[in-house]
């Protein structure tokens, strides 16, 4: 059995350390929601800060001196990571304007670095060709207001109306706050002054609350950015979602690609690729280690429920309750397909970790072992002596 590279990290700022000393362009990383990706995001673009003493003279290195004869310093900031996570999308906020219902617009925190010398790029004119790709909206930005309007345009008896401050959906707004960050990215990648300071992009799940095509549209525009002729930053993508991450895989042949996993005492990196998923493989053999050590916790129902649905999908399947089997009747196949579907999308800390109550855990015991008796895996794959990790 092949050896597969396998890295262990006791903290994030380990992990951190070791995608900065790559040497590879880009990195794409597969981790399940509640390992940390947003976490690690933060983690690597805090690692690109650092304080430098600077001059408020006319070289670097020059102090400038008062009448009184004290020299003056400054100490200034520097950063080197362009990145896009959860926190990149609170930067933009609605404002319904709900004393008359009428002026809907998106507002931009103004104060965030990340809009330095918006006005002056002519922003409109980069973001409207990206979002073209994906909506058929329109929009105008009040740099005055620091607010987004959204328009659009509506066939009517002959005649185009047009519908300004609308609502788009949350879908939509995903889509534009991606399109914004990636017009940043691509002036970052021109080596434009404003971002010359760039020298990683970290991009974490730019594709919740997107359906698949424009999960498989996003990778492909993003892949063909990245590979722009000339860039030299370096990239990093993590995302849970399934699909997102397989046409990356395909867009990225010489990318380094892990499965990222959570224990109690620490990260694990381990290699994948797309054909076949080692994280598939990872996913199973981390509940039957969850299972084995009584440490099932209410999110291991969306694990479980994610390996139902391409076992589905594989064996041409259209609902994951395809794939359970069950010990007794169809009425019991009906109740763990309910309480599969009910548990995965349940509300629960990424941060705190609720455990199962008995009962749960029997279940869950239950659906996952005749899953394995049903859908029969090479037992050496979950032995950990066969997993050689990398010094």
């Amino acid at each position: 059995m092949a050896t597969i590279e396998h890295h262990s990290f006791s903290q994030l700022a380990d992990f951190v350390t070791h995608l900065r000393a790559q040497e590879k362009k880009v990195h794409l990383l597969f981790a399940y929601n509640g390992t940390g990706k947003t976490r690690l995001s933060m983690e690597f673009k805090e690692a690109g800060k650092k304080e430098v003493t600077n001059t408020l003279g006319t070289h670097e290195g020059e102090v400038l001196t008062t009448s009184e004869g004290f020299e003056i310093v400054i100490t200034e900031r520097i950063r080197d990571t362009l990145y896009f996570n959860a926190f990149t999308e609170d930067l933009f906020y609605w404002d319904n304007d709900l004393d008359n219902n009428v002026e809907r617009v998106l507002k931009i925190n103004e104060k965030s670095k990340f809009f330095e010398g918006m006005a002056e790029l002519e922003m409109e004119n980069r973001i409207r060709p990206l979002l073209r790709r994906y909506t058929d909206f329109d929009f105008y930005i009040d740099y005055n207001k620091w607010s987004v309007m959204f328009i659009r345009e509506e066939r009517m008896n002959e005649e185009t109306v047009q519908h300004q401050y609308i609502k788009i959906s949350r879908g939509e707004e995903r889509l534009f706050v991606w399109c914004f960050f990636l017009a940043v990215a691509q002036l970052a990648i021109d080596k434009q002054e404003a971002y010359d300071w760039v020298k990683y992009i970290y991009i974490d799940d730019p594709i919740s609350s997107l359906d698949d095509h424009n999960a498989v549209a996003v990778a492909h525009h993003l892949a063909q950015l990245i590979k722009t002729e000339g860039n030299e930053i370096k990239t990093v993508i993590s995302t849970h979602h399934a699909l997102f991450f397989n046409v990356l895989c395909n867009e990225f042949g010489n990318a380094k690609k892990f499965f990222v996993k959570k224990s109690s005492d620490g990260y694990s990196l381990k290699a994948t690729t797309d054909s076949p998923f080692v994280y598939h493989v990872s996913l199973v053999q981390e509940l039957k280690k969850a299972i084995e050590e009584d440490r099932l916790f209410t999110y291991h129902f969306n694990i479980l429920r994610t390996i139902l649905e391409k076992a589905a999908n594989f064996h041409g399947f259209t609902k994951f309750s395809d794939c359970m089997e069950i010990d007794g009747d169809d009425e019991e196949r009906t109740l763990h397909s309910r309480l599969v579907n009910i548990m995965s999308h349940g509300a629960y800390s990424l941060f705190e970790p609720v455990e199962m109550i008995d009962e749960n855990k029997r279940y869950f015991e239950s659906i996952f072992n005749n899953y394995l008796n049903n859908y029969k895996f090479n037992d050496l794959l979950f032995a950990e002596e066969n997993i050689t990790p990398l010094q």
